[in-house]
Parts: C-alpha cells; structure tokens; sequence
C-alpha cells in the first residue's frame, strides 16, 4: 500500500485529491494537513511514501517544506501557481499539478510515483511463517501469490505453500517486487511477460485474471 498525506492550507483542495483518489486502491491517505509547519512533524515520525502538497501557505511554504527533508518522499505538488515548476524540479518532485487538477493529470502523476517506487532496490528474500515455523523464501521463485482466508498460497516454480498472512500484509512488505492485479492475486513483476485486458501471463505460461478494478495497476508492469 503507498501511503499518502495531503498538504494544503484550503479545505475544498483536499476534497478535489481525496476525490481523484477514490479509484486508486492502492493508494491510501493516512493524514491531511492544513499547514506545512504541521505535515513536517508528521513526516519526521512517520513513514509516508507520496505527499500532495501545495506551495503558498502561511508560516512555512512547500518549498520551504522540502527543503526542510533530510530524505523527503516523492512529492506531488498541487499548486495554481506554474511560475514554481522549475523550482519544484530541481528540489526533485515526482510531478507538478496545476490547479484546477484533472483526473488524467492525478493518473499521470500516480503512474509516475509507481514507476519510481518499483524501479527502487527491493529485498531479494521474505520471509513466512510456514508451518509452525518461519522460512525465508527467495522473491525469485515465487510467481504469484493467492489469498485464502487468513492464509496465502505462495506459487512457487516447484511447489505451492500455505503460509500464516494475508495478502494485504504481504503487499506492504512486497511494494515495488510485486503488483496487486485482482482482489485475490498479487504477482511478481519480474515473472510477467505479457498483458491482456483479462489477464497477466507469467514467463512459465500461468495466466492470472485481472480484477476490473486493478486495471491501472498493471501499466507499469511491462
């Protein structure tokens, strides 16, 4: 799950970015802020993937914010002002939105955050609680994975386990590695060759179906 904060100092901006939000499923907002004085405490104690974040707020600006980030996260800033793009790439922003913003500008600027958090180093290995015991299992043999209740079904090159998790909280650990293409499926990213608009198929032939819902994941897979 990539989770967002929204920096902005009027009430009906975050309404417009909760609203293109809506449809992104794998995007959660875990805070919003009327002030950047306020999101920069809530950025030194939390881990936040993507911040929305508007430029003139009073006592502290979005520049000034980013600038005040040892290790910012991605920033998507949300301004009516175009005069501060420049500016804005060079502090290294994933994206620069106008006001007012349009759906296809907020699916641009999310792709964009997704490319940059799957193209980051990830962890070669997991591990699973599996049978009784934990195991650590290498992320590149593993093909997919299925939920199962309270369980997961790790399909594996050679065998399927049964591991003690859920889907959710594997995705959050596998972000970047692997992409959540249905309700009931996430695969590794590395193993898909091809897209349809019903399936992924994976390098051993595996066809896994697309949820309706999951469509937008799947572009940057390939």
């Amino acid at each position: 799950m990539i989770k967002a904060i929204i920096v902005d100092d009027e009430p009906l901006a975050h309404q417009v970015i909760l609203h293109h939000l809506e449809s992104y499923s794998d995007i959660k907002v875990v805070s919003q802020h009327f002030s950047a004085k306020d999101a920069l405490y809530e950025l030194a104690k939390s881990t936040i993937d993507v911040v929305f974040l508007d430029i003139n707020m009073p006592e502290l600006s979005g520049l000034e914010l980013i600038q005040a980030l040892a290790n910012p996260p991605q920033i998507i800033i949300v301004s009516a002002y175009e005069e501060y793009a420049i500016t804005g790439f060079e502090l290294n922003v994933t994206d620069y939105l106008l006001k007012p913003v349009s759906a296809k500008r907020v699916q641009q600027a999310i792709n964009k955050v997704r490319e940059r958090i799957y193209l980051a180093p990830k962890s070669k290995s997991i591990t699973l609680k599996i049978d009784r015991e934990k195991r650590k299992l290498s992320l590149d043999t593993i093909k997919y994975i299925e939920a199962y209740g309270n369980y997961v079904k790790v399909h594996q090159d050679d065998q399927t386990i049964l591991a003690t998790t859920t889907l959710k909280q594997l995705l959050e650990q596998l972000i970047g590695s692997f992409t959540q293409i249905h309700k009931s499926y996430i695969v590794n990213n590395n193993r898909v060759i091809a897209i349809t608009n019903e399936h992924v198929e994976l390098d051993n032939g595996d066809k896994i179906k697309i949820g309706k819902s999951f469509k937008e994941h799947c572009k940057v897979l390939l």
